[in-house]
């Protein structure tokens, strides 16, 4: 329902005396002045068009705009598989960074999942995937990204894996840390998911450029184990740079019908520390509505509910 200035007039108490201060203004003009200041910015993961991106509908390079033009989207996380031989074209990332700067648009971070498994047990095979990792760590630097998001992946027991991962992750964000470029994990399965055995990892490397990006959905520890998400987001938030805002789908009220993004924007609110750039990024991953549908839904739900708890 289309709401009049006459409508808004009156839902914002606003009296007889007080409509000639007002008078030119629009009912979307009065709104968008009353309209608070969220905590954070939305950013678009290029995960969320996976589908589209797969099938030949877009390219990465046109990314951008797809999330400029179609969604008012001002900023971007890009996923590495989608130009995975481009880490070191200079003359791509250079056409990449000049369309995003033309539209105004950020360059976030690069989510790398094509580079190898940071915490293999084999120390020649986790060295290798620390190396593969320096050109996209470069590439980032390059289109003004704040950070590449990483994977710890291996086999082994949870302290096996810990042990490989301070070794993986802290030489790989000491490469970061020259660079200027924070290397991030995500919650993404296995041990990664348990939010206390990451913050741990991440306290014993006891650099500031590791660190986390809570996603709001992915805390599978095994095929018929849940870690408790809200808990997960609280203990990665310390060292987060960002949060990924993970959704499928929606009820009729706009809401995600597994997880509260009330408590959870609570969460990440209460919780933020200086090391977070600020960016909340919008990762669809449902069935029901189209990727397109899917990436308006959740941009809805984060303003209605940033717009309240900020």
């Amino acid at each position: 329902m289309r709401t009049t200035r006459r409508d808004f007039l009156k839902q914002a108490g606003v009296t007889s005396a007080g409509v000639s201060l007002l008078n030119g203004w629009s009912a979307e003009g009065l709104m968008a002045a009353s309209a608070k200041k969220m905590f954070f910015e939305i950013s678009l993961a290029e995960w969320s068009l996976h589908r589209t991106l797969q099938a030949g509908k877009l390219t990465n390079m046109e990314f951008p705009a797809k999330a400029k033009t179609d969604f008012g989207i001002n900023a971007v996380e890009y996923v590495d598989q989608f130009f995975k031989d481009k880490a070191n074209d200079q003359a791509y990332l250079s056409e990449l960074k000049k369309r995003a700067e033309d539209l105004g648009v950020r360059n976030v971070l690069i989510m790398v999942d094509t580079a190898g498994p940071l915490a293999d047990l084999d120390e020649t095979k986790r060295k290798q995937a620390v190396e593969s990792h320096y050109q996209w760590v470069d590439a980032a630097k390059f289109l003004g990204c704040h950070s590449i998001r990483v994977n710890l992946r291996g086999k082994g027991t949870a302290d096996e894996i810990a042990k490989s991962s301070v070794d993986g992750l802290g030489r790989l964000a000491e490469y970061g840390r020259k660079a200027g470029i924070g290397v991030i994990v995500e919650n993404h399965g296995g041990y990664s998911s348990d939010g206390k055995w990451l913050s741990q990892v991440i306290r014993q490397i006891n650099n500031p450029y590791a660190g986390t990006l809570p996603d709001f959905d992915n805390f599978k520890l095994t095929d018929t184990e849940l870690y408790d998400r809200y808990l997960g987001v609280q203990e990665m938030m310390p060292f987060a740079k960002g949060v990924s805002a993970k959704s499928r789908d929606f009820d009729e009220q706009g809401n995600e019908v597994t997880i509260d993004y009330d408590r959870l924007l609570q969460i990440v609110k209460k919780e933020k520390t200086p090391a977070f750039k600020g960016y909340i990024g919008i990762e669809y991953s449902g069935n029901r509505l189209s990727e397109d549908e899917g990436i308006r839904a959740t941009k809805a739900l984060l303003d209605r509910i940033g717009q309240r708890v900020s």
